[in-house]
């Protein structure tokens, strides 16, 4: 990998500078933006552009283009999906998908696009309801106080009302959505396309992927009617363009402490390598066992071997000695400030002395923590086992006082993942809980009073073989009668996986409790101070830290320099065919062989921008400032991986799909005109859209 460049400015040290920063739409800089490109978006402009954009499932990113409801994102965002669609017999993830009605558009088993409606600023609110308090009395009242005000805004199964921490508790806002459950698959492309490169090229620059998807969302079983969505541009993105990237980035870390960075950097980073590794591992020796394996695990090995390499690259910036003492003089600077003015050094001066003491109880909770409850035994059966078994509790209780995740609010999508139907595959579940119980094994040790309650007498295998065949979790009817027989129900059943996720869960929930209460709480109250503090020293221009809410960024279609060599910006389509080599990952499709003659080589394919953007923008549109389609963000270079931490204009890079390629390639390789005549009316005049069944 190459080495990592050191960010110019860091979050929390001063104002963001130059095209640094994912916005929120209620304090976007528009001034600063006009001061550098001349353009300064109308409230109006903010307000659609908002509405335009749509959170596709849980960590992804995407647009409405079409007042019929048709949405773009990625193809590795909607891969789960389209996994799911497939079979043995119609691989849609090798062969591509194409509903050339609208009757064969195909629903989604589990997916969601949420449309961000409204904003409110509940800081006061909650500031007010947990003032002087402190550990489990803060935890439990701002729980309980943001469960009210999601309720109270939750007013159907069609809206979704979340409180957002901003600024490391600095601020509150509620987000109101309104959700599409029923999504239906219209467009997708070859892997081979839309991942062309593979793993050798995945964050790297030039690029020529087509990583593309089309759904359209449903209300009452018709196409939805949408409002406000996305134009294309006649023409793409040009070099020196202003653009922007409205999408749901998810998380950074460049407003945490030192005491935090030092613990990721030592701790948690290196972990999830080891661990990832690992998985990696065992999903490449059970795609060796035979052709339906590899089918069946592609999806799990593709994220597996992202969150790698994207994993390494944030470990990377942290152990860099110069980058790491930026963070640490920024940190420093700011406790002068404080330190230096009485009465701020008793208010804000002791937090950052807190956080570091709470990342020492981190340090010394964290095996039991992960081992117990935070994915330490993993499998989609028991995932879904544990949530039965807890929703069997939690619903009992007051709102107010359940766990995040089980609130009134939240049970619609909640029951959507329950039943979905989505196909479980039970030789992939047990070789993932033989490797997860194996590794709690190895990081409790066998004497551990946790691993012994869990295996007994049994190894690894044996458990997992004999409660994924025992169980019967893999039918949703099944598990939505286990939901609505409540307590009874879960008690009474014989289910070898309900009967494990009920075995360990008083210990997981007493493990979460000194989470909870030791290091979160303590975190939270403590950041919240630090961002108080930081608002008095340098005002409220600065943007917060990701939260894989909706964000706007600016910045333009810009090369960089790499190694002492210019990297142009665009890359042109017949560069697609000279990279081909007939053996994976650079073997295209047929499709595209045969199409090769036809196409225009010197049709734009991908792009990069200067755009701020971090993981969870994937499958964001790429816009203008008339708000039309330039293009679709898929990637970032390798450069960009250290933007967890910190920004550099001088060669972090957003990676998009140009807006031509995507049209070139639905016309003259997969004549996908339904879609055509939906992005750009009257390219197809021989082509109608079906009204709505």
């Amino acid at each position: 990998m190459k080495r990592l460049l050191l960010v110019a400015s860091l979050i929390g040290a001063a104002p963001a500078l130059a095209d640094e920063g994912m916005w929120t739409y209620n304090n976007f800089p528009a001034s600063k933006l006009k001061a550098k490109y001349g353009f300064e978006p109308s409230q109006e402009w903010l307000d659609k552009t908002r509405l335009s954009s749509g959170k596709f499932g849980f960590g992804c990113s995407s647009s409405f283009v079409s007042p019929d409801g048709l949405v773009m994102t990625n193809h590795h965002c909607a891969r789960g999906c389209i996994q799911q669609l497939s079979t043995a017999e119609k691989d849609f993830i090798a062969n591509g998908f194409y509903a050339k009605t609208q009757a064969e558009e195909l629903q989604c088993p589990a997916l969601e696009v949420s449309q961000l409606v409204q904003i409110t600023d509940v800081t006061d609110k909650l500031n007010a309801a947990t003032k002087g308090l402190t550990g489990k009395a803060y935890a439990d009242t701002l729980k309980a106080e943001m469960a009210k005000l999601e309720k109270d805004c939750t007013t159907g199964a069609d809206v979704r009302c979340d409180v957002v921490t901003l600024y490391q508790g600095g601020k509150y806002n509620l987000y109101e959505y309104q959700r599409f459950q029923d999504v239906r698959l219209v467009f997708a492309p070859e892997h081979a396309i839309a991942f062309f490169g593979g793993d050798p090229d995945n964050f790297e620059f030039p690029r020529y992927d087509l990583d593309v998807t089309f759904v359209r969302v449903y209300k009452d079983g018709k196409p939805a009617k949408i409002d406000n969505y996305f134009k294309w541009s006649d023409k793409g993105a040009k070099d020196g363009e202003l653009t922007f990237v409205s999408g749901h980035p998810g998380r950074t870390s460049r407003g945490l402490t030192v005491a935090q960075l030092e613990y990721l950097r030592d701790v948690a980073l290196p972990k999830q390598l080891f661990k990832m590794s690992e998985i990696r591992g065992m999903v490449t020796e059970f795609q060796n066992r035979g052709p339906e394996q590899k089918r069946i695990s592609n999806n799990l090995l593709f994220g597996v071997e992202n969150g790698l390499k994207s994993t390494k690259g944030k470990h990377e910036q942290l152990v860099d000695k110069n980058f790491f003492a930026q963070k640490v003089a920024a940190e420093q600077e700011l406790r002068k400030k404080i330190n230096a003015n009485p009465k701020m050094k008793a208010k804000y001066g002791a937090a950052w002395d807190e956080i570091a003491r709470a990342q020492d109880t981190l340090r010394n909770i964290r095996k039991e923590y992960e081992g117990m409850e935070a994915g330490g035994i993993g499998s989609q059966l028991f995932g879904l086992a544990r949530t039965l078994v807890r929703a069997s509790d939690e619903l009992a209780r007051p709102d107010t006082e359940r766990l995040r995740g089980f609130n009134e609010a939240n049970l619609p999508q909640l029951k959507n993942q329950l039943m979905s139907k989505a196909p479980i595959y039970p030789e992939l579940e047990i070789a993932q809980l033989t490797f997860s119980l194996t590794k709690l094994r190895e990081e409790l040790g066998p004497d551990h009073p946790f691993v012994k309650k869990v295996l007994g007498n049994e190894s690894p295998a044996s458990l997992a073989a004999r409660v994924v065949k025992g169980s019967t979790l893999a039918d949703p009817k099944a598990r939505e009668q286990l939901f609505t027989g409540g307590k009874a129900a879960i008690t009474a059943s014989t289910d070898p996986m309900i009967q494990l996720a009920a075995l360990v869960d008083p210990d997981a929930r007493a493990i979460r409790k000194v989470y909870e209460e030791q290091v979160e709480a303590v975190v939270r109250k403590n950041s919240e101070l630090i961002a108080q503090a930081k608002f008095e020293v340098y005002g409220t221009g600065i943007y917060p830290d990701a939260t894989g809410t909706l964000r706007l960024s600016f910045g333009a279609v810009k090369g960089y320099t790499e190694d002492g060599k210019q990297v142009e910006p665009i890359t042109a389509m017949g560069g697609t065919f000279e990279r081909h080599t007939g053996e994976e990952p650079f073997a295209l499709p047929k499709t595209w062989l045969a199409a090769q003659k036809d196409l225009t080589a010197t049709t734009p394919m991908n792009f990069v921008t200067t755009n701020d953007i971090i993981g969870g923008n994937s499958g964001s549109p790429v816009i203008n400032k008339n708000r039309e389609i330039v293009g679709l963000v898929f990637d970032g270079n390798i450069q960009s991986l250290g933007g967890d931490y910190g920004y550099d204009e001088s060669v972090n890079r957003t990676v998009a799909v140009h807006s031509e390629a995507l049209i070139e390639a639905l016309k003259k390789v997969y004549k996908a005109d339904r879609v055509l005549e939906e992005l750009r009316p009257g390219s197809t005049p021989t082509v109608k859209v079906t009204p709505g069944l």
